[in-house]
């Protein structure tokens, strides 16, 4: 499981081929657990009256917070590559990950999108990461 969770930066700035669900959600639970780790050491966490009721915050202080923004600066350009990997697995352009800009319901289509599986076979993006001995190697 963890060489699934690192394995998109051992694939840093490769943004040709192709990525399976699993390597992607993986990434996504690797940077969660971390955040929630560096939380944990050096978060704060604010209950606060707000005009509605109660608020719930938190947030890194001290050094978790260069850390934090450390870890988030150099995981951008893997998760990025990784995105668009994602998207061509199922056959789409890695230009449908500025879907997210969009407030609300971009989010929630790229969620969709990342869900789904991916092209049987190879596609114009790769040969088929589920099935490394691709039959078109023998044609």
């Amino acid at each position: 499981m963890l060489n699934w969770m690192l394995l998109p930066y051992r694939r840093y700035a490769e943004f040709e081929g192709r990525s399976r669900r699993r390597e992607y959600w993986s990434f996504v639970l690797f940077y969660v657990l971390v955040f929630m780790v560096l939380n944990l050491l050096f978060g704060t966490n604010d209950w606060a009256r707000t005009p509605t009721g109660f608020g719930y915050g938190s947030r890194l202080v001290g050094g978790g917070g260069f850390v934090g923004g450390l870890f988030a600066l150099g995981s951008f350009v893997p998760a990025l590559a990784l995105g668009v990997r994602r998207l061509h697995d199922q056959d789409r352009s890695g230009w449908l990950l500025l879907l997210g800009i969009i407030p609300l319901l971009g989010g929630f289509a790229l969620l969709v999108l990342m869900c789904l599986s991916g092209t049987n076979g190879s596609n114009r993006y790769g040969p088929d990461p589920k099935q490394p001995g691709d039959a078109s190697v023998f044609s």
